[in-house]
C-alpha cells in the first residue's frame, strides 16, 4: 500500500503563556524597589520608552490632546499593528503611566550627616596586627586569621586549616591565634562561645575563680538557669553563684558586632490603609517608581511616510511592542495589588478598629475567590509586599493564618491566640508561672479548646521558656 500526504483539519486547545502574560507574572513577587529598579533598566535598555518628570506631566497632558485625528488614521494604517495595539493599549501611548497616589516631596537628611566609610573589624584588627606583627610570616598568618572570623568575631576556620593555607606549621598558627586573641576587643577569634567568655574572664582578673569554672565546666547549666544545682556543684551559696552568674551576664558573647554594624533595612510599605469617614480604603505606594511613556521621538520613526531604512523600523517596532507590554503589564500589577489589598481590608476590618486580638483566620482561598483570581495570583501578590495600617506596618502574608474552632461557634486566629498566651504569661504570678496545664484550661474557659501540645508549640515560637525556666529565672 503506498503512503499517501493528506491534509487534515485539527482543533486542539492548549494553554500558552504569551509573552505579556509571562512579564506579568514575573512582576507580581517584586517589590517597590525591585520594580523601580527593574523599569529603570529598562528606560535604559528599551529607547521607546522614556520617563516623564511630575512636573511635565500636564505639558505631555497637553501634547496628546493635540494630537489630530489624520495622526489616528495614519497609524491604523501601518500594517504591522494586526494587533490593534492602539485600542488594546489606548490608555498608554502618549499620556504614559500615572501613579495614581500623589507624589509628596520629601527633605533628604542633609549630606554632612551620612559617613562615607567605617572602620570594620577587619582593618581595626589589621591596623594592631602592623603593630604587633614581629615578621613576614606572622603577619601572614594574621591575615589568614583575621579573613577567617565571622561577623561576631569569632573564628570559622580551624588551626589545621589555616596552616594549609600557607604551608605553616600547626604550633605557629596557635602562637599567633593566642596574639590575636589579645587583641581588642576582648573575646575576638574565639572559636565558640565557651572559649569567648573564657577569654574576657581571664583579660578582667577571674582566672581560677568560680565564674571561670562555671564557663568553662557548667555553660550548660548556666544556659539551661539551674541555679541551685550550679551552687551544689561549685560548694557554694545561691546567693554567691548568682553573683557570679551576674559577672558573666556583663560579658559581650558577640565581641565583633560592634565593629560590623549591620545597616537597617527600613521597610517601605506598598499599601496604605488609610481611613476615610467610617470606611478603609488602600491607597498603593507608587513614590518611587518612574512615570513611563512611549518616546514620541522615537514612534515617529514609525510613519510610514518616514525615509528610515526597513532594518531601523523593524528594531524600532519590536521595542515598542515590548515598552507596550511593559506598561500594561505594571498596570495590571498595580491592579491587582490594590484588589488583594482592598480584599483583606474586607475580611479584617475588625483587625484594623481593634488591633491583634481580633485578626481573623484566613487563607489564600478566600480572598482568591472574593476578587476572582486564582490563588497561586494571590500568593504572588503578597509575596514582599507590606501594608501600612493603624496597628502597624505587616507584612500582607500575616494576615493570612490558619484558625482554631471555639465552643462559641467562630473562628480565632492563630496569632490572636499566640497574643493571648503571651498575656496571660505577662500577668502571672512570678512566684508561681503557670504550667501549658495550666494555660490550656484558662483558655478553655474563655471558649478555646487547645492541647496541650499545642500551647506548648506556641509558647516556643513565641521563644517563652517552661514554667520551670521561668521561676528559676524571676
Amino acid at each position: 500500500m503506498a503512503l499517501q500526504q493528506r491534509l487534515h483539519t485539527k482543533l486542539v486547545q492548549k494553554l500558552i503563556l504569551t509573552p505579556s502574560l509571562q512579564q506579568a507574572i514575573k512582576l507580581l513577587p517584586m517589590s517597590t524597589l525591585e520594580l523601580a529598579d527593574m523599569l529603570n533598566q529598562e528606560v535604559v535598555e528599551n529607547p521607546m520608552l522614556e520617563e516623564v518628570q511630575p512636573e511635565d506631566a500636564q505639558a505631555a497632558d497637553a501634547a496628546a490632546a493635540e494630537k489630530t485625528e489624520a495622526d489616528r488614521e495614519a497609524a491604523k494604517a501601518d500594517g504591522w499593528d494586526e494587533g490593534d495595539y492602539a485600542y488594546f493599549f489606548g490608555d498608554y501611548l502618549d499620556e504614559g503611566y500615572r501613579p495614581r497616589a500623589p507624589q509628596e516631596v520629601r527633605e533628604l537628611p542633609p549630606i554632612e550627616n551620612t559617613l562615607s566609610t567605617t572602620s570594620t573589624l577587619t582593618d581595626h584588627l589589621e591596623w594592631q596586627l602592623s603593630l604587633q606583627a614581629a615578621d613576614d610570616e606572622v603577619r601572614a598568618i594574621g591575615e589568614a586569621i583575621i579573613g577567617n572570623l565571622d561577623d561576631d568575631g569569632y573564628l570559622v576556620a580551624s588551626v589545621d586549616e589555616i596552616a594549609a593555607m600557607g604551608d605553616w606549621s600547626a604550633d605557629r598558627v596557635e602562637s599567633t591565634l593566642q596574639m590575636i586573641q589579645g587583641f581588642d576587643p576582648i573575646g575576638v577569634a574565639a572559636r565558640d562561645l565557651q572559649e569567648c567568655l573564657w577569654l574576657q574572664l581571664r583579660h578582667i582578673g577571674f582566672e581560677g575563680s568560680p565564674a571561670e569554672k562555671i564557663v568553662t565546666e557548667h555553660l550548660r547549666m548556666l544556659q539551661n538557669h539551674q541555679v541551685p544545682e550550679l551552687a551544689k556543684k561549685l560548694g557554694l551559696s545561691v546567693e554567691d553563684v548568682k553573683e557570679h552568674i551576674e559577672t558573666i551576664r556583663h560579658l559581650d558573647p558577640k565581641p565583633g558586632s560592634r565593629f560590623n554594624r549591620r545597616e537597617s533595612q527600613y521597610v517601605i510599605p506598598d499599601v496604605y490603609v488609610v481611613k476615610v469617614e467610617d470606611q478603609y480604603v488602600a491607597v498603593l505606594n507608587e513614590d518611587g517608581l518612574p512615570q513611563l511613556r512611549i518616546s514620541p521621538v522615537y514612534r515617529r520613526l514609525l510613519e510610514k511616510n518616514a525615509e528610515h531604512p526597513e532594518e531601523t523600523r523593524a528594531y524600532v517596532k519590536d521595542k515598542f511592542r515590548s515598552a507596550l507590554w511593559l506598561i500594561k503589564s505594571v498596570e495590571q500589577r498595580q491592579r491587582t495589588i490594590h484588589k488583594v489589598a482592598t480584599s483583606i481590608i474586607h475580611f479584617q476590618k475588625d483587625f484594623l478598629d481593634h488591633g491583634i486580638e481580633f485578626l481573623r483566620p484566613l487563607v489564600l482561598r478566600d480572598v482568591a475567590s472574593d476578587i476572582s483570581m486564582h490563588e497561586s495570583t494571590v500568593s504572588r501578590v503578597v509575596t514582599n509586599k507590606y501594608m501600612h495600617t493603624p496597628q502597624g506596618v505587616f507584612e500582607m502574608k500575616y494576615f493570612f493564618h490558619s484558625g482554631i474552632s471555639s465552643s462559641y461557634g467562630d473562628q480565632v486566629s492563630s496569632v490572636a491566640i499566640k497574643q493571648r498566651i503571651k498575656k496571660i504569661i505577662d500577668g502571672e504570678d512570678r512566684r508561681k508561672p503557670l504550667s501549658d496545664s495550666k494555660i490550656v484550661s484558662i483558655l478553655q474557659k474563655e471558649g478555646l479548646v487547645l492541647a496541650r501540645r499545642t500551647v506548648a508549640k506556641y509558647r516556643e515560637e513565641l521563644k517563652i521558656p517552661t514554667s520551670n525556666q521561668r521561676k528559676t529565672f524571676y
